[in-house]
């Protein structure tokens, strides 16, 4: 099978290539960071499969799966960060979906279903599967959105109305509390602690008395020499757990692991 990889993330696209080279019946022909690009070359050179990233700035995944040709459209593997979407959305037998970070036993038992589908469905049923999706990804998104809070915040001086979902990082300064969003920074006069409750609709996770991250945020997990964690976010931001906090860490990324 021939597949294309959509993903706004370098780290993510790197992931779900190595996963590929190691199938001998999976070839990885094009990689794109934009979805609008990967459009362009699915009209050139549709492949067979598309591992497709929901949430991308400019065009979103949905977006490109519904400018697919119903007709000719791929098999399509959503890939996302967010679990709603996996507890919503995926119930569905044409397609699939990874929820990173996976690991290649998850991996593995999806490309199996994949196989088994690649072939065996008419245009006409991965068209009916692919819209029913779409609608159902849809009302997650909805749903999201209606309980998603927002925080105001402090940017040089403008207030600012701030997505939690989107927030990165939370550290203490002084008398403040720092929010990491993507390369920008804003400030809020607040504790820690008040600041962490603000953010209790997200997986937050303490690494050291004056950090918390958001776990939707983080990308690469590294270890350093004496055991501590360095973790890289979203927005290329790096920051490490201390000693205090190394036990609480692990136990974390423990259970996260399959």
């Amino acid at each position: 099978m021939k597949a294309f990889i959509v993903d706004d993330e370098r780290i993510a696209r790197r992931a779900l290539r190595e996963c590929c080279e190691a199938e001998p019946d999976l070839e990885v022909i094009g990689e794109f960071a934009r979805a609008a690009d990967a459009l362009e070359a699915i009209h050139r050179d549709p492949p067979h499969l598309i591992f497709l990233d929901i949430e991308m700035a400019t065009m979103s995944g949905m977006q490109l799966a519904r400018a697919l040709d119903p007709d000719a459209a791929p098999l399509i593997v959503f890939v996302t960060a967010h679990d709603h979407y996996a507890r919503e959305a995926f119930e569905v037998s044409a397609v699939d979906y990874l929820l990173k970070p996976f690991d290649e036993t998850r991996f593995r038992m999806m490309l199996s279903r994949v196989r088994q589908r690649h072939g065996a469905n008419t245009a006409a049923e991965r068209r009916a599967a692919v819209e029913t999706l779409l609608e159902q990804l849809q009302r997650a998104t909805r749903k999201v959105a209606e309980t998603r809070p927002r925080i105001l915040a402090d940017a040089g001086g403008r207030m600012q109305m701030i997505d939690v979902t989107e927030v990165e990082l939370l550290e203490a300064d002084r008398n403040y509390v720092r929010l990491r969003v993507g390369k920008e920074s804003f400030h809020a006069r607040t504790t820690l602690r008040h600041a962490e409750e603000a953010m209790n609709s997200q997986p937050m996770l303490r690494i050291s008395r004056s950090c918390v991250v958001n776990m939707n945020h983080v990308r690469e997990v590294n270890r350093t020499l004496r055991g501590d964690f360095v973790l890289v976010l979203s927005g290329g931001t790096t920051v490490s757990s201390s000693q205090g906090y190394r036990d609480t860490v692990r136990a974390h990324f423990e259970q996260l692991m399959i």
